[in-house]
């Protein structure tokens, strides 16, 4: 009977070290799938030729005629000359652009955030895009006025990207164990995104209004604190061959930093042909590259794009 129960016991004990094991294996092989799905997202790629052609000639049409984006610029008045470029040059592009500053400015009409403090202006900005624009744009553009956008390649980049999704994406950087998309190269986020971080401004737990840190804390990088807490992280947009299309430098910057390391593909060796932003821009550098982007043309080569993207009507897109 005392040999039954010895036995009964030790039955007992070896099942639930078992169970245990079980338990632990399992967790690991979850935990391992989640890292690995992270990391296949963690660096985006733009649609080939060949994605494109593989959509019908309708769906073409119809996606060159739906797919918009939003544009906020932040500004503040001591950019009014960098402002009236942005203005004049690559906001039109966008379906819609508009402006929040951060006192009123009789020159120019914008949004008044009515606050100096840029996270602020971040999170007022978000908040009342959400509000008023959530039916009509699927992906907002966000940027500071020393930044260059070439919306049509953004628009080429999202193409296949779901807006309900919750992508945040531009040029990834890390602050410690943070990974964060860079305002320099201006931010994309998907109205799914933009749904989450608006659901989480009330929440000072998890998206204060003024950082935890004694230090500053850039707007970039609390942004990302508070998206990390929707579940939504940051990922770098990169073209098919894995180079960067959102740049933190001005052109002229990745030249000379291509005549040092590339010097004999200095135009190839410098940027993606794709590339959707470049910052730290001047005034004069703005007009010249929407000279250079879109009104410079070398006879004889034709570009036969396969999708071509058609402002909203009433728009002074040139």
């Amino acid at each position: 009977m005392l040999s039954e129960s010895s036995l009964f016991l030790k039955g007992v004990l070896l099942g639930s070290i078992l169970c245990v094991l079980m338990t632990m294996l399992a967790h690991i092989k979850i935990d391992y799938g989640k890292r690995t799905h992270h990391h296949e997202r963690h660096h985006l790629q733009a649609p080939t030729k060949e994605d494109i052609l593989k959509i019908s000639e309708d769906e073409r049409t119809e996606l060159s005629k739906s797919f918009r984006v939003y544009c906020i610029i932040l500004v503040k008045p001591k950019d009014v000359r960098l402002w009236a470029a942005v203005k004049e040059t690559w906001a039109k592009h966008c379906d819609k652009a508009e402006f929040f500053s951060s006192e009123n400015v009789k020159v120019f009409e914008s949004v008044n955030m009515e606050t100096n403090d840029m996270w602020l202006m971040m999170r007022k900005a978000y908040k009342y895009a959400f509000d008023k624009y959530r039916d009509q744009y699927n992906w907002f553009f966000l940027a500071h006025p020393t930044t260059f956008a070439i919306i049509e390649n953004l628009k080429y980049f999202l193409l296949k990207k779901n807006y309900s999704q919750p992508f945040y994406l531009g040029h990834t950087a890390k602050s410690g164990d943070l990974e964060y998309v860079s305002v320099g190269g201006g931010i994309v986020l998907s109205i799914e995104s933009i749904k989450r971080l608006n659901s989480l401004l009330s929440i000072p737990e998890k998206c204060p209004e003024k950082g935890r840190m004694v230090r500053e804390v850039s707007e970039d990088k609390q942004l990302a604190v508070c998206l990390k807490y929707a579940g939504v992280f940051a990922e770098n947009a990169e073209d098919s061959k894995g180079k960067d299309v959102f740049n933190t430098k001005s052109v002229g910057i990745f030249i000379k930093e291509a005549m040092t390391n590339h010097p004999n593909q200095v135009v190839e060796g410098c940027c993606s042909d794709m590339a959707i932003t470049f910052n730290g821009l001047t005034c004069n550098q703005m007009y010249v590259m929407m000279y250079g982007v879109y009104h410079l043309r070398a006879f004889g080569h034709v570009f036969n794009d396969v999708l071509v993207f058609l402002p909203i009507n009433g728009s002074d897109n040139d």
